[in-house]
């Protein structure tokens, strides 16, 4: 009889300790993982426009699709490293094959589609991927100017052939302002953010 208690206690503790190890990581706390990617969001689309708006003034909207090429991956490659996440721009119709949508993230995206905007600021996306990552994905609204000049849907034939110069595939014209042009993605390590 005090063996099958002692059996009986210790398979309780084994289970005990496998349902530890096997629980479900605490909920997504989503306010705070805005509060750290939003401001990094909202630098990228700041320091990338004042690039761009530069680039037009000083050499025209060709100088602008090299800012583009250029610049924005070096300005995602610095926050990245600024802030320990992976940051990357990406859209269904990209210029840069590169930068097309994971396919475990196009339901999210195509949600960005319908309503690029929420409450006058890009709309956006977060959630805790199977791996852990943590992902937050914010619109990238089309705008009138600069960005019709090279995204839009009269683009001048000169700039066209340079873009598709520098672009073979290019499947990033044609869209109208307001729509969604693409999307900034910060994926956050498994337990980076402490949730």
């Amino acid at each position: 009889m005090r063996r099958g208690l002692l059996l009986a206690g210790a398979a309780l503790g084994l289970a005990a300790c496998a349902d530890e190890s096997e629980q479900e990581p605490a909920p997504l706390d989503e306010a705070a993982v805005a509060a750290r990617s939003a401001p990094i969001a909202q630098r990228f689309a700041a320091d990338l426009r004042m690039q761009l708006q530069s680039a037009l003034e000083a050499g025209g909207p060709k100088n602008a699709v090299s800012v583009c090429r250029d610049v924005a991956p070096a300005l995602a490659e610095a926050a990245s490293q600024e802030s320990g996440a992976e940051i990357r721009r990406i859209a269904a119709r990209n210029r840069n094959p590169e930068g097309s949508v994971p396919g475990e993230m196009q339901g999210r995206y195509d949600a960005l589609a319908e309503a690029p905007m929420a409450g006058g600021a890009p709309a956006r996306r977060i959630w805790r991927a199977e791996d852990g990552k943590v992902h937050f994905m914010s619109a990238i609204p089309m705008a009138e100017q600069p960005c019709s000049t090279c995204h839009g849907r009269d683009i001048d034939p000169d700039l066209a052939a340079h873009i598709v110069s520098l672009y073979p595939e290019d499947a990033a014209t044609g869209f109208a302002p307001g729509t969604l042009r693409g999307a900034l993605l910060i994926s956050w390590p498994a337990g980076s953010l402490g949730a």
